[in-house]
């Protein structure tokens, strides 16, 4: 199953109507920390610079993230600037690699994976993007790129990737999961956001999160009807 990962920095989009600003309270108010994180694919890279997270910052729409599943003593004292050279350094063994084969595909996804667990989302999707190029049917990476964009602010091409990732792997239950939080919370669709978390359950009865996603479901039609 896909492991639990923080959320990202990401900035708002101004342009919100009312009635999203609305939603938005509602999904808030309504979940709590329920939807403070998003699944990931693939595994996290256990390095002190993915440890060197700041805070809990807030996801496209301004949704609370959630802590780094890596911590340190003093991570909260260090700013981003350390932390993207703490990241550039774990990474240059990795990047090394690359120069010597640009298609080596665990090494795209440990780099990719370096960056999406520092927060520094636009260099995860570089490498995330470049790794599904070597193996397009793998969901697990899939995933984390859709789930990059996401954080970065972009809901359609979160969407996108997570449509791919569900043609090669249709049960996949965190693409199936994330795409119910960016149906709802990016796309202002609650029941598309059902609709996938309803096929997550139906595709694995044995989910660990099944009550969660039951709650999330309840309310999703709820807001639906508001």
């Amino acid at each position: 199953m896909a492991k639990e990962v923080e959320n990202s920095r990401s900035q708002s989009n101004p342009n919100w109507t009312s009635a999203q600003a609305y939603g938005l309270a509602i999904f808030c108010l309504g979940f709590g920390l329920v939807l403070g994180y998003l699944f990931r694919g693939s595994a996290p890279v256990t390095s002190t610079a993915t440890a060197a997270t700041t805070s809990e910052p807030a996801g496209p729409a301004g949704m609370p993230g959630v802590p780094s599943s890596i911590t340190a003593p003093g991570a909260s004292q260090i700013n981003p600037q350390q932390t993207a050279e703490m990241v550039q350094k774990a990474a240059q063994p990795l990047l090394g690699n690359l120069k010597q084969n640009p298609r080596d595909f665990d090494t795209l996804v440990k780099v990719g994976n370096l960056y999406y667990d520092a927060k520094l989302f636009p260099d995860a999707i570089k490498y995330y993007a470049q790794a599904v190029k070597v193996r397009p049917e793998n969901s697990d990476v899939r995933t984390d790129l859709g789930t990059s964009y996401w954080y970065t602010g972009d809901a359609d091409k979160a969407i996108t990737e997570f449509n791919r990732a569900l043609k090669y792997q249709p049960t996949h239950p965190g693409t199936l999961f994330n795409m119910g939080v960016v149906k709802w919370q990016g796309k202002m669709d609650p029941a598309g956001a059902v609709q996938a978390w309803e096929r997550l359950l139906q595709s694995n009865p044995n989910y660990p999160q099944k009550q969660q996603v039951l709650d999330l479901i309840a309310r999703a039609r709820q807001h639906a009807k508001s």
